[in-house]
């Protein structure tokens, strides 16, 4: 007869409840996205409601002032006390919710507060207009668009076609093979189709806007747009010559093409040397990344996107003041409606026994009026973790705000800012991604002022942007026809005071997107 073995044993587990998790996915999503989360919130609770009256709302200046941050950011440059996720998100105090209640309890919690609000900080009072800026539109739905113009009459061939646009990545490329596409179409839309068919269709597609959409690697992207470009561009002085020269050389040799092997191709396709210049110059024209050929038609019905700066920082006669823009975050509050019906049942019922019809209604009431004050808790959290961490950046970035002087950016990563605000390195990365400020000197992203740093020869501490923004110097002043190598830009980085290694002149130089020297190579 076998023993059952029991053992006691203790673990301590943090859970996040569902009101701690929405406080998250909130504070990673920009101004410009939080207008329509909101707007579906309004739309799936009928308990939310805007606010229409100016003088009840709660103000941002009432929760936040600079003084309080400035207070706080001193005691934690100090001490260096930092304090985990659960201290900052997760202590955030929601109202519990129980299915036993007493209805009066229930009414004096919800009926008698103030609605709230969430306004951006403007010192007289009256909103600054700021001009949006212009965002780009997904090219994918500029594609769709342009799917309606093939007058596609079977059914079938539209979500086929739809599956290979869906399929083309950022950069305008098609990298799926047939087969995988094929594969989709049969589990996803139970189509079953053909490589023939997914080639036809592609070719189609292939001829949209921008030219070179749709291409299964750079060869066949260049030749997309040497085939069309006459129809494409009819008032091109690019003669046809031109133009056939260009299709030969990235036809047959595209090798000798992309390794700059000019001798080989002068040789090989019989040109002169103005002959040749002029087909490379035609050549490097074209798109190698044709989704960023679409340019976004802002007037149009459509509305299109825009980038609404989370932040805006005002130099106010030498004196930085960050306001955070909220005009996409509608004046929230407790529907008036719900509160009349909790009125309502209050009056009716007094001190009787509340019926088992009566309770559930009650019961749904106070389940949406639930969910609405945490979804305006957690609107009110997000707003004041994005004003706390975006204030320390601006303190600790401080002399780049006044002057827009990149080389006075402090090197800065999350733990630094982490450590000041005292909230975890996770909450600072979710307000730093996909966030926008907005600053004389243009609008920027967040995460662009977090860097490394590194040390000179002189003992002094800069940032690796500073070190990058000179790199790009150098290599824009080169000479053309003879680019510098790794190993020659890092010995005149060396000159200019920066001892970096070859293999991290290669990383920076990749990280602005900058080819080796031989690709840099021109005529």
């Amino acid at each position: 007869m076998s023993m059952i073995k029991q053992k006691l044993s203790q673990k301590m587990l943090q859970k996040l409840s569902p009101q701690q998790i929405q406080v998250m996915k909130l504070l990673q999503i920009p101004t410009a996205t939080l207008e329509q989360r909101i707007k579906e919130e309004l739309e799936a609770n009928p308990a939310l409601d805007e606010g229409e009256n100016r003088d009840e709302l709660f103000d941002l200046n009432d929760e936040i002032s600079e003084d309080s941050l400035r207070e706080s950011n001193n005691e934690e440059y100090e001490s260096g006390e930092q304090e985990s996720e659960s201290a900052d998100l997760m202590d955030t105090e929601f109202e519990s919710s129980s299915s036993d209640f007493e209805l009066d309890d229930y009414i004096s919690d919800y009926i008698d507060e103030d609605p709230i609000s969430y306004q951006s900080r403007y010192n007289d009072g009256e909103e600054e207009r700021t001009l949006p800026i212009a965002f780009e539109n997904s090219f994918h739905d500029f594609l769709d668009t342009q799917l309606g113009m093939l007058n596609l009459q079977d059914p079938r061939k539209i979500r086929i076609a739809k599956q290979i646009i869906g399929s083309i990545d950022d950069d305008g490329y098609l990298r799926r093979e047939p087969l995988a596409i094929i594969d989709d179409l049969l589990f996803s839309e139970n189509i079953d189709t053909s490589e023939e068919e997914v080639d036809s269709l592609l070719a189609k597609i292939q001829l949209f806007d921008p030219p070179g959409i749709g291409a299964r690697d750079l060869q066949e992207c260049l030749l997309i747009q040497i085939n069309t470009y006459k129809k494409k561009n009819p008032d091109s002085r690019i003669s046809v010559e031109t133009i056939d020269r260009a299709r030969c050389i990235v036809t047959k040799y595209f090798n000798e093409f992309s390794k700059k092997h000019f001798d080989k191709l002068k040789k090989y396709v019989n040109l002169s040397e103005a002959e040749l210049k002029e087909t490379m110059d035609f050549i490097l024209k074209l798109n190698p990344k044709p989704a960023s050929g679409y340019v976004p038609q802002h007037g149009s019905s459509s509305g299109g996107n825009y980038i609404i700066p989370d932040f805006i920082i005002f130099n106010r006669d030498g004196e930085l003041e960050l306001q955070l823009n909220s005009k996409n975050a509608p004046e929230l509050r407790i529907n008036e409606q719900y509160k009349n019906i909790l009125h309502g049942y209050k009056e009716r019922t007094g001190k009787k026994r509340i019926s088992h019809k009566d309770k559930e209604a009650i019961q749904f009431i106070k389940q949406k009026i639930d969910s609405a004050k945490w979804f305006i808790d957690a609107i009110k959290q997000r707003q004041h973790t994005m004003y706390q961490t975006m204030y320390t950046i601006m303190q600790y970035q401080y002399d780049y705000f006044l002057s827009g002087d990149e080389s006075k950016l402090k090197p800065m990563i999350l733990k630094d800012i982490a450590d000041i605000t005292g909230l975890d390195i996770s909450t600072v990365s979710r307000v730093a991604n996909s966030k926008f400020v907005q600053t004389e000197f243009g609008t920027k992203r967040l995460k662009d002022f977090f860097s490394e740093s590194m040390t000179t020869q002189d003992g002094d501490e800069v940032s690796t942007l500073e070190v990058k923004n000179i790199l790009s110097e150098i290599i824009t002043a080169e000479h053309k026809r003879k680019p510098h190598s790794d190993e020659k830009l890092r010995d005149l980085l060396e000159k200019k005071g920066y001892n970096i290694a070859r293999r991290t002149v290669a990383k920076y130089r990749e990280q602005l997107n900058i080819p080796v020297a031989r690709l840099r190579k021109q005529l």
